[in-house]
């Protein structure tokens, strides 16, 4: 792989990696680089300078089952991998900057994870630089991501948020509880669900968001009502803005 470009020009293939606790690492605790089907199972990742469990310009890549904590980046991360293909399930991530973080990928699905405590339970951006979605999010537990995360180099202040869509096309998101996200500090968006457009400003497309709990948020659903074709109706919420979108 040139780390230079991201260029991947030969794949390490069907790497499994179970069972291992990794701790205080200065930058990652476990990490793929140009992997092929690569499997990071009931693995415990904490207090890990950057990330805890990653993936970058991978597919197929399943994180399941693992326990991250402490990461003051993400706890679990997908990156720079336009057919990500990835599996991210049953994991518990708390504590971190962001629990999940899926960035420039597109392609997977985000199932059963309990995620908690952070300053952002799950943030898929695009922009940065490429685009991000078409993953399917459901049955994850998103509750009390209340920390507070300064302004640094890299990102603005971030508190209070459940689950952030940033720019993304084709979102699925089905079937979550999403609760008591409230932020504690400053912060450049909050809310439970929160769908507005990436940092350069590519507008949200296609996202869907129904059929969710998302209760005691601030507020519960946050639109800028940018973009076309989203669909943020029906939810079991209570405060929206714009107003209309927890009407029933």
């Amino acid at each position: 792989m040139d780390f230079d470009t991201g260029e991947v020009s030969g794949y390490v293939q069907d790497v499994s990696i179970s069972g291992f606790t990794v701790r205080n690492f200065p930058e990652f605790g476990i990490v793929a680089f140009g992997a092929q089907d690569a499997k990071f199972m009931k693995n415990r990742a904490f207090d890990n300078d950057e990330y805890g469990i990653t993936a970058f310009g991978s597919s197929g890549t399943k994180i399941i089952s693992n326990v991250t904590s402490g990461a003051e980046e993400a706890g679990i991360y997908v990156g720079d991998s336009p057919q990500a293909q990835a599996t991210v399930a049953a994991n518990d991530t708390y504590d971190n900057a962001l629990g999940i973080f899926v960035r420039d990928a597109l392609h997977g699905k985000v199932v059963g994870n309990q995620v908690h405590d952070n300053c952002v339970g799950m943030l898929f951006l695009a922009d940065a630089p490429g685009p991000a979605g078409e993953f399917d999010v459901h049955g994850n537990k998103v509750q009390d991501n209340t920390r507070a995360c300064e302004a640094s180099e890299e990102a603005p202040p971030l508190s209070g948020a459940g689950i952030a869509l940033l720019g993304t096309r084709g979102m699925e998101v089905q079937g979550n509880h999403v609760l008591d996200n409230v932020p504690s500090g400053p912060s450049v968006f909050s809310g439970g669900v929160v769908v507005i457009s990436g940092f350069e400003g590519t507008p949200p497309t296609d996202n869907t968001v129904i059929g969710n709990t998302i209760l005691r948020n601030e507020p519960d659903i946050f639109w800028d009502q940018l973009g076309s074709g989203n669909r943020l109706t029906p939810n079991n919420c209570e405060t929206s803005e714009p107003g209309s979108l927890c009407q029933r």
